[in-house]
């Protein structure tokens, strides 16, 4: 749901060496990430028809990533995921029909129901997801 980059390019050059190789501990970075093209939109439409999660993992070396995700959740998603994110490193422990997920880390590649991945060939962005679950 969040483009990674859009931090990164918001980072002074002093703290993107400082954290070379390990830009997810840069504190605060995930509060700033912008959402992707559609996804926003796309979370909404989803979630009128699915009971919708925001499942996600925080680097354990990143302590504000944590709150940052929630701050994220906050912001770009309001009232239609309030009190929905789960923070984990074992994907695969949640139960439900789909896992929209861009890797199969952390327990998203076991995920019991249909794991959609985002960003392969059969779906390669926002809109191509929706389409397939509506």
């Amino acid at each position: 749901m969040v483009n990674f980059k859009s931090a990164l390019d918001l980072q002074p050059e002093d703290i993107l060496v400082e954290y070379s190789n390990r830009e997810d501990e840069i504190p605060n970075l995930f509060a700033q990430m912008k959402p992707m093209i559609n996804a926003v939109e796309s979370f909404n439409k989803l979630s009128k028809i699915y009971d919708t999660y925001i499942l996600s993992t925080a680097p354990w070396n990143n302590p504000t990533a944590w709150s940052d995700k929630l701050e994220w959740t906050k912001t770009h998603l309001g009232d239609t995921a309030y009190k929905r994110l789960i923070l984990s490193h074992h994907k695969d422990l949640n139960k439900g029909d789909y896992l929209i997920d861009d890797k199969k880390k952390n327990g998203a590649g076991e995920f019991a129901g249909e794991l959609i991945l985002f960003g392969s060939e059969k779906f390669p962005d926002w809109k191509a997801v929706c389409n397939y679950l509506i």
